[in-house]
């Protein structure tokens, strides 16, 4: 039988909060394990069994919250649609996005926007937030193909 995970010692503790930091600051970014760990000085799978055994979930699990915490923050607040916020968070992916809403807030994403529509303050324009850089513009605009030369 493995020995049970314990929580890491104090000196580890400071490098995880390093990684974790760096996690909640490039939420949005694709979760890139091997620069956490380096953060972190830790091998790649030292530093999922200690992150693990720290905070009670995965790398990826933390990053997803956070995502989903972020998404309620600008569905509250912003006029964005569901896929703008969805891109602006770091799902590449509506549907992924939903479900993983759903299962963490018990409703859907346009579902919790409505229910906050009529509350609280005026909504953000989206406009203003893609000028000031609060979400990247990049995720949001459509791809158009260059005009054909000939």
């Amino acid at each position: 039988m493995a020995a049970p995970i314990t929580r890491a010692p104090d000196d580890v503790l400071v490098h995880l909060r390093r990684a974790r930091d760096l996690a909640d600051r490039e939420y949005a970014a694709p979760l890139d394990l091997d620069r956490l760990a380096s953060v972190a000085g830790l091998s790649k799978y030292h530093f999922l069994r200690v992150f693990r055994a720290t905070y009670g979930v995965t790398p990826a699990e933390y990053v997803s919250r956070r995502r989903i915490e972020r998404a309620q923050d600008l569905l509250r607040a912003t006029n964005l649609t569901v896929t703008e916020v969805c891109h602006a968070v770091g799902f590449s992916s509506l549907g992924s996005f939903s479900s993983r809403f759903r299962s963490v807030v018990g409703e859907s994403p346009s579902d919790f926007q409505t229910r906050y529509a009529s509350t609280g303050a005026p909504h953000i324009p989206g406009c203003v937030l893609f000028m000031w850089g609060l979400v990247e513009s990049s995720a949001t605009q459509e791809k158009h193909e260059p005009p054909d030369p000939s």
